[in-house]
Order: C-alpha cells, then structure tokens, then sequence
C-alpha cells in the first residue's frame, strides 16, 4: 500500500471513534450540508460515498428519502464499523480503495467525494474510475480544502512531513483541470474560508 494510504489509514481508524464530535472531523462537518443541498438538486437514485468515513452524509441523505440506493467505501475499518452501526443495513459499506472501484462500469447516477480528495497520491486514477462507474449524465461532486495562493504553498510543503496522509490541497484551476479531463460542465465555488465545492457531469 502506497505510504500516504497507510498513514491515512491508520490516522482514520485511530480517529474513528470520536471523528463525528472532535476537531478531526470538523472541517468535513461544515460540508456535510452543502453536500446536501447539491444532492437536492439533482435527479438520481443510486450514490457512491468515496471515502464515506462514518457515514453521517448517507445517513442525512436516508433522512430525507429512504429509498435512495446508497454504497459506501473507505479505506478505514474503523471508519466503517462506525457506519455500519449508524446505517445498520440500509446503505452497502466497502473496505476498499478508491483507485480500483469495485463496481461495474455506468453503475451510478451519482458518486461524491467529502474532504478526502486531497489524501488521494493518484487522483487522476481516481478521477478515472468514478468515470468509468457513473451512468451517462451522471454526476460527480467534490467537497474538500482550500487555501488561497500563500496558504496554499505553505500547507503543501508541510504536507510532506503529514502523519495524516495528506497529500495536497488544489487551486481552482487544477481541480477544474483535473474534473475537465473527465467530466463537462465542470463548476467550481469557493465553501466559506477553507473549503470549496466543485462538480462535473459525465
């Protein structure tokens, strides 16, 4: 396992059980409901969580409508048994890796990604493979960090030394670079101070 899926995984699993109350898991709570509110506007019956974590986003998602078909994955056993309990048996939860999806081509309508982009060492790999799963006209979403330009630079340079897995936060144009290769209609916003959304469609 490449060294920043390591250290990701055991940070996360050490994390796992305080993760939907602590500092840890603060910066990806502040996004859970601007994912949300995306996800209302589109049409669409079965999702993918890539590094669904605890899986508080699909538990919000069921709240609302019960009948979605939601599919979970993470890296982290912790994580998931966490999930597991919260879910019980109304969301499928996959230990896996995001660089090798284990689905059928044009499986979903919807795949989405909250504050885990930047542990990915390959995210064109990554890109690669939620195309390859998402229907035509489906929909991909990413939630993660943002810095400006300086904080940016700093943030990434330290990076290096992370304990946590992080592997770098991205500019607007290279998220927009990166999700073009794969996806039109690409948009980009700006989350408050430290975050931002982006999404593409198939």
């Amino acid at each position: 396992m490449n060294s920043a899926k390591q250290k990701s995984k055991i940070a996360f699993n050490q994390q796992a059980p305080t993760y939907d109350c602590d500092i840890k898991g603060q910066h990806a709570r502040t996004l859970y409901p601007v994912i949300i509110n995306r996800l209302k506007s589109i049409s669409y019956q079965t999702a993918l969580d890539l590094g669904c974590g605890t899986g508080e986003v699909m538990k919000l998602i069921l709240q609302q409508d019960n009948s979605k078909i939601l599919y979970g994955l993470d890296l982290s056993e912790k994580m998931l048994e966490i999930a597991q309990k919260k879910l019980e048996n109304r969301a499928t939860l996959i230990l896996g890796d995001s660089e090798q999806l284990p689905f059928s081509d044009c499986f979903f309508d919807v795949v989405y990604c909250n504050d885990s982009f930047h542990h990915y060492p390959a995210p064109e790999r990554v890109l690669s493979e939620i195309d390859r799963v998402l229907k035509p006209n489906g929909t991909f979403i990413l939630c993660d960090c943002w810095q400006p330009t300086i904080g940016r630079a700093i943030m990434n340079f330290y990076m290096k030394y992370s304990k946590e897995g992080d592997v770098k936060i991205y500019s607007e144009s290279e998220i927009c670079k990166l999700l073009s290769r794969h996806f039109s209609n690409v948009t980009w916003e700006r989350v408050g101070n430290t975050a931002c959304i982006a999404c593409g469609t198939k």
